[in-house]
């Protein structure tokens, strides 16, 4: 069982900037992660994935421009959410998961592991 822990979540003005980190509890994880959050009508609302070897990300056009996904390159088992530019529609629970199998996916069914989530907050 895969445990992934999110921190980096908090209180920011318009404008500034967070970084999410996504710990997972094996040392090597081959396993692609993305990043989500609640969303009116949606259950999860993709936000972004990075390949499992960090060679590839995609972002929802909300957010693309604004944040990016990066991997350590050392362990593989932790990955950031870099939020720049945050916006008050940005404030949700960001939950990071992970992804087996041969490609990464924007649909949030399609994940085997989720974390427990970490709040942001932006204010107007």
């Amino acid at each position: 069982q895969v445990q992934l822990v999110e921190s980096g979540g908090g209180l920011v003005q318009a404008g500034g900037s967070l970084r999410l980190s996504c710990a997972a509890s094996v040392r090597t994880f081959s396993s692609h992660m993305g990043w989500f959050r609640p969303a009116p009508g949606k259950e999860r609302e993709f936000v972004g994935t990075i390949t499992w070897s960090g060679g590839t990300t995609y972002y929802a056009d909300s957010v693309k421009g604004r944040f990016t996904i990066y991997r350590d390159n050392a362990a593989k088992n932790t990955v950031y959410l870099q939020m720049n530019s945050l916006k008050p529609e940005d404030t949700a629970v960001y939950y990071c998961a992970a992804k087996k199998g041969y490609s990464s996916s924007s649909s949030y069914y399609d994940y085997d592991y989720w974390g427990q989530g970490t709040q942001v907050t932006v204010s107007s």
